[in-house]
């Protein structure tokens, strides 16, 4: 699956780098606690999150995530976006809350990591 068929999935708005949205992704992780992430498997994967703050996009830097979600219409601010430009990050924005999110997105074929 690629970021742009999650796009599609998620009815997303892309925020930061539509030039890479043909890149695979094999897992995915909802969390707004960045400790959770950082014991997910990473790779290839995408994390959704309503934590709308510089931490997330550091986190997602730490463990190469391809693309950050922000769910529930969370919109990151200009600091966070140019964070991920800068590290040259994906960055949507979806309406949908996290559980319907990842729910449209296991179905789609889209599977969690296993816990390192």
């Amino acid at each position: 699956m690629t970021v742009r068929d999650v796009q599609k999935i998620l009815d997303a708005k892309v925020l930061v780098g539509h030039e890479m949205l043909d890149k695979d992704v094999r897992t995915a992780c909802g969390s707004d606690m960045m400790s959770d992430v950082l014991a997910f498997s990473k790779d290839h994967s995408i994390l959704l999150t309503g934590l709308c703050n510089p931490q997330v996009i550091r986190t997602a830097e730490m463990l190469d995530i391809v693309c950050v979600i922000f769910v529930r219409g969370k919109h990151p601010d200009d600091i966070i976006q140019d964070m991920a430009r800068e590290r040259d990050l994906i960055v949507l924005e979806t309406p949908h809350r996290m559980f319907s999110a990842c729910g449209l997105l296991y179905m789609a074929g889209l599977h969690g990591g296993a816990m390192s």
